[in-house]
């Protein structure tokens, strides 16, 4: 279970692919100088890579929160989805929040079970979840999947809801590896310089590209042909609902 889906501001995103260094995701000043409004947030995803969205969004929240409680999802899967360990994941939050001076946060891992037949309805990785998170403000989600287990357990938010909505614009992790796979530098725009480094200085990018290269770009072959029942195509451009994320968390 994660959120794959994050925003960062919209003026940001070209200025980040005009670039010729690395992303930013510096949170406004209108949006960083607001108050403390929660003193316990969590949040869960995962962060394969973490890009400017998904760090504009964990900033938002260090700033807007006393306290945040990251999950990195789907820690037990490292496929074409996941091709980046839960450890891998933690360093690049780590890298990041600690560079830009936050140390109001914990980051746990949590497995993906629904692909086990007696954990299918998602029981086990809610209880798991409310174990790490306990007492929270408020959980923060995007994912409809995740929404629908932990609503009746805490109160939902959009991340959308803590940046202005003229500001949004919409970010997958998919759309980074895909730049990554076509070995093209535009994924370097797509993450903060943190992370950049991070990834190059450990040849993970290279990782990447030996063991899912050539089925990330096959997936874009099958959009482009109209089969998007396998393929991350339908992901790499579209919102996922309900019932696709669900089928993700069949997955092995």
């Amino acid at each position: 279970m994660k959120d794959n889906t994050t925003f960062f501001p919209e003026s940001s995103l070209k200025k980040i692919l005009e670039n010729d260094k690395g992303g930013s995701s510096k949170v406004d000043k209108d949006i960083s100088s607001n108050k403390k409004r929660y003193s316990r947030l969590g949040v869960i995803g995962r962060f394969r890579p973490l890009h400017i969205g998904g760090a504009m969004m964990l900033e938002t929240l260090c700033q807007q929160s006393g306290y945040v409680i990251i999950g990195v999802g789907s820690a037990n899967k490292y496929n074409i989805r996941n091709p980046f360990t839960a450890e891998e994941s933690v360093n690049m939050i780590d890298k990041y929040l600690s560079s830009q001076g936050y140390d109001n946060y914990e980051i746990f891992t949590i497995n993906d079970y629904a692909h086990i037949p007696e954990f299918s309805d998602g029981q086990k990785w809610k209880n798991e979840v409310k174990q790490h998170l306990g007492k929270i403000d408020a959980f923060i989600t995007g994912n409809p999947y995740s929404k629908n287990l932990l609503g009746a357990d805490y109160k939902i938010v959009h991340p959308g809801e803590l940046i202005p909505p003229e500001k949004w614009v919409w970010l997958r992790g998919t759309m980074a590896r895909v730049e990554m796979a076509k070995n093209s530098d535009l994924w370097e725009k797509m993450v903060p310089q943190v992370v950049v480094e991070y990834l190059l200085e450990n040849k993970l990018v290279d990782r990447f590209q030996r063991e899912f290269g050539l089925q990330t770009l096959s997936c874009l072959v099958e959009e482009s042909s109209g089969d998007l029942s396998q393929s991350l195509g339908a992901g790499y451009v579209q919102r996922e609902n309900l019932e696709q994320e669900y089928k993700h968390t069949l997955e092995k």
